[in-house]
C-alpha cells in the first residue's frame, strides 16, 4: 500500500495543501481527493483534523462508522420520487419531487407524467449544509462492509444516487492500521486507489509543544521526552495523557508512589508505570520548571539549572535536551496568550547566549521560538548572536 509517514504538524500541512488544490481541482469541475489518515489508537488522527478545519475556517461533520447501525445514518433513507412538469412562459421543464411534496407541487400547478423512481433523501448531517467543510469519516475500515461500499461512493463522486456534498466539502477517513492487531476490514487495491493515504507518526517533540499548550503537568513532560520509547500501540498518547492527568493533583510524587503505581498500572501499564517511579526515585522529577527558568529571579534559577544540567564529566545531555525543549515550547505556548515582558526577553537571550547549553541546542531554542512567534520576540531576536543563529 502506498502511504507517506508524517506527523501531526506535517499532515496538517499535507492536508491544508490537498483542500486548496481540492478547490483549483473544483473550480476546473474535476471532483476533489479524499484523503485517508492511518495510524494507531489514541494518536490523535481525530482531533488534529478536528484541529486543522478550525484554521481553515471549515464546517465539520464527524461521522464515526463503527458506531453508527443503520446505513440511512449514512447515505439517508430511501424515498420515492414522482416525475413532474410545469408550462410557464411557452417551455415545459421538469424535475423529480419527493412524494411527500407531490400534492404541494400539484397545487402550484405541476402536474405528474407517471414515471417515478425509489431515490435517497439527503441524511440529516448534511441537509442543512452550505458551502465549506471536512466530512470526516472516522474508523471507517472497522465499520461493516455495507458502510465501507457507501464510503467508496461518497469518496468516488462526492455524491450518492440522489445528493451530493456542498462545494468545497472534502472527505476524510481515517483508520487503524490493517496490521493483524486490529478488528478492522481490509480494503481492496481498487479502493485504495480512490485516495490518498497518510500515515500518522508519533512524534515525542510534536506531543511535547502540545503538551505545553495544554497544560500537562510539567514533570510528566520532562519523563516522557526522556522516554519516548515508551510509546508504544499498548501505551499510546492518548491513555499516557490520561495517566498524567489522573496524577497531575498529586503535590509530591515521591510521596504517593504506591498510588502512583497502583494508577500507572491501571493505564499505561507496568513497564511504564515502573520506570515512571524510577524517574521519581531519582529525583528528576523535581527538574527546575520552564517557568522558572523564564520568569524567574535569576540568582536563585539559574544555579538550579546548572545544578540539573551539570557539568564537564557531569554533564547530562538528556537532561539539558529536555530542558532546552521545554523552555523553547513554553516560551511559545505562553506568548499566545500573555504579554512577553522585556525582562523575559533578556533571560531568553541569556540562556541563549551564555554556556547553560551547548550551541544545538541555543539553535534549537531560537529557531522554535523564531517560528512559533516572531514578533512578540522582536527585542530578542535583535540581539547580534541571535540573529547569527536565525541565519544559519
Amino acid at each position: 500500500m502506498n502511504q507517506v509517514n508524517l506527523n501531526i504538524d506535517e499532515l496538517q500541512d499535507f492536508v491544508g495543501h490537498i483542500i486548496t488544490n481540492n478547490r483549483h481541482l473544483q473550480a476546473g469541475g474535476k471532483k476533489p481527493v479524499a484523503i485517508e489518515v492511518v495510524g494507531e489508537s489514541g494518536i490523535g488522527k481525530t482531533t488534529s483534523i478536528m484541529d486543522m478545519t478550525t484554521k481553515h475556517d471549515l464546517d465539520f461533520v464527524k461521522l464515526n462508522l463503527a458506531q453508527i447501525e443503520e446505513l440511512g445514518d449514512l447515505v439517508g433513507f430511501p424515498i420515492k420520487q414522482f416525475q413532474m412538469w410545469i408550462e410557464k412562459d411557452g417551455k415545459k421543464r421538469g424535475k423529480w419531487v419527493d412524494e411527500v411534496a407531490v400534492n404541494d407541487h400539484s397545487k402550484g400547478g405541476w402536474q405528474t407524467t407517471g414515471k417515478s423512481r425509489m431515490s435517497y433523501s439527503a441524511p440529516e448531517w448534511i441537509a442543512d449544509k452550505k458551502a465549506g467543510g471536512v466530512l470526516l469519516l472516522d474508523d471507517w475500515n472497522r465499520a461493516d462492509v455495507r458502510f465501507i461500499q457507501a464510503c467508496m461512493e461518497l469518496v468516488d463522486r462526492q455524491q450518492y444516487i440522489s445528493w451530493t456534498l456542498p462545494k468545497d466539502w472534502h472527505i476524510i477517513l481515517t483508520a487503524n492500521p490493517d496490521n493483524g492487531d486490529y478488528m478492522v476490514n481490509s480494503v481492496d487495491t481498487a479502493q485504495k486507489t480512490r485516495y490518498i493515504t497518510a500515515n500518522l507518526k508519533f512524534d515525542v517533540d510534536v506531543w511535547a509543544r502540545w503538551a505545553e499548550e495544554n497544560t500537562i503537568d510539567t514533570r510528566c513532560i520532562n519523563f516522557l521526552l526522556l522516554h519516548p520509547e515508551l510509546v508504544t500501540q499498548d501505551t499510546n498518547a492518548r491513555s499516557i495523557s490520561t495517566f498524567f492527568n489522573s496524577i497531575s493533583s498529586i503535590k509530591s510524587f515521591e510521596d504517593q508512589l504506591p498510588l502512583i503505581q497502583m494508577i500507572g498500572e491501571g493505564s499505561v501499564g507496568n513497564e511504564f508505570a515502573s520506570m515512571f517511579t524510577t524517574f521519581i526515585n531519582n529525583k528528576l522529577d523535581k527538574l527546575v520548571t520552564p517557568k522558572d527558568i523564564v520568569q524567574g529571579k535569576a540568582e536563585e534559577v539559574l544555579p538550579k539549572l546548572s545544578e540539573c544540567i551539570g557539568q564537564g564529566d557531569n554533564y547530562r545531555a538528556d537532561i539539558a535536551s529536555i530542558l532546552a525543549t521545554r523552555i523553547a515550547n513554553f516560551s511559545v505556548a505562553y506568548s499566545k496568550t500573555d504579554t512577553v515582558t522585556p525582562k523575559m526577553q533578556e533571560r531568553l537571550v541569556t540562556l541563549c547566549t551564555k554556556d547553560y547549553f551547548t550551541n544545538d541546542l541555543k539553535y534549537l531554542v531560537v529557531r522554535t521560538i523564531f517560528n512559533g512567534n516572531k514578533q512578540k520576540f522582536n527585542k530578542m531576536m535583535m540581539n547580534p548572536a541571535i540573529v547569527k543563529m536565525t541565519i544559519k
